[in-house]
């Protein structure tokens, strides 16, 4: 039976690249990996073109929601494994101390919540950050997690964020 693991994507605002990614890691990871997602300072709100581009890729939105990162260094969160921050404020915050000490690592993606310009090219921003998002994940589900220890695997993530 494969380990479980826990995957927490952050973002300042929650709204759009921190929620494509744990859509994205709930479609493709599941049962071995669970993915959540939060903000420094959550907007509180998803952006409807987040949950659009979902859609369209046939990724469930079930659930998403808006949240701040601290309700994941509360006493009864689940247990992190993996913390990748996807925006490069969220990489430059100083962050809560996550319980069991996870294994870190910074995705940068542009923010397509900052793209202004036609409907076309706003949801041309949102197929980027999600084509991106499904590659590097994809990248990071081709590792094999339970046999690697934790130097090698930490160099493995490092390298996907590059890509």
């Amino acid at each position: 039976m494969p380990a479980h693991y826990n995957v927490l994507f952050l973002c300042t605002g929650n709204s759009a690249r921190s929620i494509l990614a744990e859509a994205i890691m709930n479609h493709k990871g599941r049962p071995t990996f669970t993915a959540y997602s939060a903000g420094s300072h959550p907007s509180g709100t998803v952006r409807p073109e987040a949950v659009q581009q979902l859609s369209e890729a046939h990724v469930s939105t079930a659930g998403l929601r808006s949240k701040s990162w601290d309700e994941f260094a509360q006493p009864g969160a689940p247990k992190l494994d993996f913390v990748f921050t996807v925006c490069d404020n969220a990489a430059q915050e100083v962050c809560p101390v996550w319980p069991g000490q996870p294994m870190t690592a910074h995705w940068g993606v542009p923010d397509p919540a900052a793209v202004q310009g036609t409907p076309e090219q706003v949801r041309r921003a949102y197929r980027d950050a999600f084509f991106m998002l499904e590659k590097r994940i994809g990248l990071f589900l081709a590792l094999p997690v339970a046999t690697l220890d934790r130097l090698a695997i930490k160099k493995e993530i490092d390298s996907i964020g590059r890509q």
